[in-house]
């Protein structure tokens, strides 16, 4: 199965989406996702074909693509003689915290990736991007997709994977507690909840201790409560509060959930939860289509597929799911092997190795014109035509505002009342947008 038939069908909603808003976050938007800042390169970047040597760090937060990545070093340096590359891998929560501060001293990171939204607007306004824009290999990503590597009008990265940021699923327990049929609304979805609690199973395995995580499952949950598309950079903006019904709505939504999710479930971390979800001991696994590969390496041999919760009535529904455009690989300034660099680009952006990227880390990627040949890709690839949204939670540009809305979310499935977490979460916001 191509992109070239699919990818678009989301992308171009995505964009009639964004300027349907009509407002200032919308042309941000267009550029690096709602409520965005633009930055600029402080270099232009060689072109493809520049004399390319050197020993370059390829830095990104994927460990589990390590040994794709590693077959796929081996033979562009058998193309390139002259160019290593050698990864520098962090945690996602460590990349996400101090990756600006580690590649602008140049050291690390000659081709760096950033998350979309605040990570990647950040790393813009620091100026260690390199203008990426006239690279003749750009034409081989989907044009729409690539948007959020934008800003300014400049193509400073290429967002690399088209990612399913809401709850994967052990098809084979959702079928047995009857859930063939996708929920169409809330109540649909608390029951089939009820009937997998009932089979002795965990409903949902909810990361809560894990924050990075733990807010993947808040793109679904608010994608159809919330009164705009863009209602994260506007509760940036000031203009939609955490007290507003519609969020209230939502919290009082996660405590409905708690009982579905495993015991301790705002302590635990990751890792025990893809645990029981690959052995079978829960239905769902509230994450995203990034963690199947890690599950399929913990023995996972269960057909898999997606959800995600409906908040509202299937009439009120605007959205199934939330996907996102992300790992936005660019060009260091700082490097002092830039054509390197280019020529590393150039080679993962080509359709045979991006699809050999793909169906090595079950990840769909940008690229156009990529063959899917992994079951589990191929098993998702509906979900590329389906009615979703761009993931809203990467709109926040200000991370202590994203941790205090999302951290709403964990404190009232941890115990505390919908009104005192939504009034403690606009408090935060409030002193960001004054400070």
């Amino acid at each position: 199965m191509s992109t070239t038939s699919k990818a678009p069908h989301i992308t171009r909603r995505t964009v009639l989406q964004v300027l349907g808003m009509g407002a200032v976050g919308a042309t941000a938007a267009a550029c690096v996702g709602p409520g965005s800042t633009a930055g600029k390169a402080s270099a232009t970047a060689p072109k493809s074909g520049a004399s390319a040597s050197g020993d370059i760090s390829f830095a990104h937060w994927r460990a589990e693509d390590k040994e794709v990545f590693d077959k796929l070093i081996k033979d562009f340096q058998t193309k390139h003689a002259g160019v290593t590359v050698r990864q520098d891998i962090s945690p996602s929560n460590d990349y996400q915290s101090s990756a600006l501060q580690r590649i602008r001293g140049g050291s690390v990171g000659d081709v760096f990736t950033a998350f979309r939204g605040a990570q990647f607007v950040d790393m813009a306004k620091a100026g260690i991007y390199t203008d990426l824009s006239g690279q003749p290999w750009a034409k081989n990503f989907s044009a729409d997709l690539i948007a959020a590597g934008k800003s300014g009008g400049t193509q400073l990265g290429f967002p690399y994977q088209v990612v399913f940021n809401m709850p994967v699923t052990n098809k084979e327990l959702v079928a047995k507690a009857g859930g063939s049929t996708p929920p169409k609304d809330w109540d649909s979805f608390l029951a089939l909840c009820d009937k997998l609690k009932s089979q002795g199973v965990v409903p949902i395995a909810w990361p809560g201790g894990d924050p990075g995580n733990a807010g993947q499952l808040f793109n679904s949950m608010v994608m159809n409560n919330a009164p705009s598309d863009d209602m994260c950079a506007k509760i940036e903006a000031g203009e939609l509060k955490c007290t507003d019904d519609w969020f209230l709505q939502t919290l009082k939504q996660y405590v409905e959930l708690k009982p579905y999710f495993q015991a301790n479930s705002t302590g635990t971390a990751v890792e025990p939860c893809q645990q029981i979800f690959a052995t079978g001991k829960a239905a769902m696994l509230a994450t995203g289509s990034y963690h199947i590969a890690a599950v399929r390496a913990l023995g996972a041999k269960f057909a898999m597929d997606l959800v995600s919760p409906i908040t509202t009535t299937a009439d009120k529904a605007k959205y199934e799911g939330i996907y996102n455009a992300t790992f936005v690989l660019g060009v260091n300034s700082k490097s002092k092997h830039q054509a390197a660099g280019v020529a590393w680009l150039e080679y993962l952006s080509t359709p045979e190795v991006a699809g050999q990227y793909a169906n090595g880390t079950s990840q769909h990627v940008t690229v156009s014109g990529v063959e899917y040949t992994n079951p589990d890709l191929k098993a998702l690839s509906p979900w590329l035509d389906k009615k979703t949204l761009l993931a809203p939670r990467f709109q926040f540009n200000n991370l202590d505002v994203r941790s205090a809305v999302e951290g709403a979310c964990v404190a009232v499935v941890g115990g505390k009342k919908p009104e005192q977490a939504a009034a403690d979460a606009q408090r935060v916001v409030d002193q960001q947008r004054k400070g």
